[in-house]
């Protein structure tokens, strides 16, 4: 489970500089309903982080779900030819033509986040450490559901 803070950290680090709350949780887009079956199976998780000249993707540990601190994928926005977002049964597709092709992406949809992949690897505790007596103030976070539309619209508003 990683903290939107954890991404902007690892980003800044590695030189990138991350647009606040532009960041979703995404996999890599099946081909067909075959493919879908398997990746249920075996799905590998991202982040997906929109920065001021890129959009770059995190992986997550397979095993462990704990966030990378490695560049899986950099996308500089200015070789970005066009962006089409649509909805696909219980997520968005996300697709990102280069001038070195198409890039496919899903991301889950907000309503159910909580009960997937998504705001379970996006869960992280907000609120301030009052100890065990205050951990009812404490609320789950899941940045993946507060970020999606935003960072949808900045996708789809990146070629205009």
């Amino acid at each position: 489970m990683a903290a939107e803070k954890k991404v902007t950290e690892i980003l800044r680090e590695a030189g990138y500089q991350p647009l606040e709350d532009r960041a979703i949780i995404v996999t890599y887009a099946p081909k067909d309903l075959s493919e879908k079956i398997i990746r249920f199976f075996s799905n590998e998780f991202f982040v997906l982080q929109i920065c001021e000249e890129s959009i770059v993707l995190l992986p997550f540990d397979k095993l462990f779900c704990n966030l990378k601190k490695e560049v899986a994928l950099e996308i500089p926005i200015d070789q970005i030819r066009a962006v089409n977002v649509v909805e696909d049964m219980l997520n968005y597709r996300i697709e990102l033509e280069t001038e070195e092709g198409k890039i496919m992406l899903s991301a889950q949809q907000e309503g159910l986040s909580e009960l997937r992949s998504s705001g379970a690897l996006a869960t992280g505790m907000s609120g301030l450490n009052l100890g065990i007596a205050g951990a009812k103030y404490l609320k789950p976070l899941n940045w993946h559901r507060k970020n999606l539309d935003a960072t949808l619209q900045a996708l789809k508003e990146i070629c205009k």
